[in-house]
């Protein structure tokens, strides 16, 4: 790889590119010296996110319950709720077919218990987080240099929304991945095939990897396969690089053609196969997402949220080392895929966080650059005593900056409605033993949510099939029309007698306690006492203050 032209290291002026290293370069400040291998870096990626995985107690999105576990647990044990999306065939069974093999895994080894089904999933998805810190790693070192590449997996390590997402079985979450991943075999195969002289490109051609390229185009493929959306991302990298070919045919008909095709038949085979029917799925997705603007039924933000709120959100304190190593590095490719991604999915009025998720490790890259960049100094006071660098006192504004608010949003920021579940999942649990050997009754035996649709995780994490119950928020065909969930906010009290009556068909009812007010007065009517309450959140989330979640049950059940 010698012969590739990179692009200038971090702080290097223009005319240096290709030059040798100053001793003032030699003797940068690493993160971590002894990594050295691809090797160590995944080890300690692996490590790391499995400790992530470990520390993430808290409810983010209902997707990563509700568009994978939920799906994948219906198709290993045979009971599971599928929304409507899955019976509109807007969603590919392929990845929550991955959970569905490690829930049928664990169910032969007999370890399908409450722990293990809530944390197994999520361990697995470490794995895959890991990976894509390893390619993040590889791409940095790739377009940049080692030092640079070191500080941008510190970067990737230390940002907060990274720590706190992750490591969730959201398709998002694989999908930054495969697109970390798919970067690196794209640039791998571009940078290889470039010479300047007729040496160097027969030495280029000599060591590049011919498979580099249709390695990206598969993962590519597969990627746009789990979220057809990240076609925006492929179709700018594609057409960057596609105007500058000299074989573009043999690249479309040979290789793009090909490899798409061969992706594509077989995800919709396997679509008809779960499906049971003939179904295109993202062609269906497009239609609803795009077409007919479906994604704005769960609300619509401004314009240029991605860009003011949104992302420098995510970010975070990251966001000016971002900005410094995209303007020191002058590498636009990237960055410009950065804004396309941003700008594209500003026009769509349903915006989310997630969504724009696999351009942050990008973002992160050029932050390590210009850490690599404050490696170079030595900062002296006026007395010529050493004082703390820019570098270190920038690692320590990120570390207190980041650390923190990544362990509050994991562990305890919206956790009551994953506690609730575990608490449940343990009731029955317990109560299925009692059921064998001491012939009693269930305790769990049927459940009732009265709370804002999916608010909670299902039978993936309860993993006992008995009756349960949640208010409905399945867009309705007419507009204006409240769904069950905006009924019941609306008027609790009126709406819970009217539709459930006297309650006497559940032995377990779950509610916000910003609703439990409105409604306690039929709870205690119909003999239901509290049996638990589990702290939730701090501050605001949605509506109201939902401070905790709690739990009430049947007389004869406690």
């Amino acid at each position: 790889m010698s012969q590739r032209r990179r692009s200038r290291a971090a702080g290097s002026p223009a005319g240096d590119v290709g030059s040798p290293p100053s001793p003032e370069k030699s003797r940068r400040i690493q993160p971590w010296p002894a990594l050295g291998s691809d090797r160590r870096v995944l080890a300690l990626a692996l490590a790391f996110r499995a400790a992530n995985a470990l520390l993430v107690r808290t409810y983010f999105n209902p997707d990563e319950h509700w568009q994978c576990l939920e799906v994948a647990h219906r198709i290993a044990f045979g009971y599971g709720h599928l929304t409507w999306e899955w019976k509109r065939g807007l969603r590919s069974y392929l990845h929550p077919l991955i959970f569905a093999a490690l829930y049928k895994i664990l169910a032969l080894l007999h370890l399908d218990t409450p722990w293990f089904m809530v944390m197994a999933p999520r361990l697995l998805q470490s794995v895959f987080a890991a990976f894509g810190d390893l390619y993040l790693y590889k791409l940095s070192k790739c377009i940049f240099d080692v030092q640079v590449a070191q500080w941008t997996l510190f970067s990737q390590l230390v940002n907060w929304f990274m720590f706190f997402c992750i490591t969730r079985t959201l398709s998002n979450s694989l999908e930054t991945v495969l697109t970390v991943a798919g970067l690196y075999y794209w640039f791998t195969a571009i940078e290889s095939s470039k010479g300047t002289s007729a040496v160097s490109k027969q030495q280029a051609a000599s060591k590049q990897n011919p498979q580099s390229r249709k390695m990206a185009l598969l993962i590519a493929a597969l990627s746009c396969a789990i979220r057809p959306t990240s076609a925006v991302t492929w179709l700018y990298v594609g057409l960057l690089d596609f105007i500058q070919m000299k074989s573009r045919c043999h690249f479309v008909f040979l290789e793009v053609i090909p490899v798409g095709a061969i992706v594509l038949a077989v995800t919709t085979l396997l679509d008809w196969w779960m499906y049971g029917s003939q179904v295109i799925v993202p062609l269906n997705f497009l239609k609803f997402n795009l077409f007919s603007s479906g994604g704005d039924y769960y609300g619509t933000h401004v314009f240029h949220w991605y860009f003011t709120q949104g992302f420098p959100s995510m970010i975070w304190t990251f966001l000016p080392f971002a900005i410094c190593g995209v303007v020191k590095s002058r590498e636009w490719r990237i960055s410009g895929l950065i804004a396309w991604v941003l700008g594209v999915y500003s026009i769509l009025g349903h915006k989310e966080f997630r969504f724009v998720l696999p351009v942050l490790p990008l973002a992160l890259m050029f932050s390590g650059y210009c850490l690599a960049a404050l490696a170079q100094f030595k900062d002296k006071n006026l007395h010529g005593k050493k004082c703390l660098s820019r570098l270190q006192l920038s690692v320590i504004l990120l570390i207190i900056t980041n650390v923190p608010m990544a362990l509050y949003m994991s562990l305890y920021h919206q956790r009551g409605t994953e506690d609730v579940m575990y608490y449940l999942s343990k009731q029955a649990h317990d109560g299925r033993l009692s059921c064998i050997f001491e012939k009693k009754k269930g305790r769990v035996k049927s459940v009732l949510f009265l709370m804002p649709c999916h608010s909670t995780p299902y039978y993936s994490t309860l993993h006992y099939n008995v009756p349960m119950r949640f208010l409905d928020c399945t867009p309705s065909d007419n507009k204006g029309t409240l769904d069950e969930s905006d009924r019941f906010i609306t008027s609790p009290s009126e709406f819970a007698g009217k539709v459930f009556g006297n309650f006497s068909s559940f032995s377990h009812i779950v509610l916000f306690e910003s609703e439990e007010r409105h409604i306690l007065h039929l709870l205690l009517r119909n003999s239901f006492l509290e049996a638990r309450r589990f702290f939730h959140s701090h501050f605001k989330v949605d509506r109201d203050l939902q401070s905790s979640v709690v739990v009430y049950s049947q007389r004869d059940v406690l």
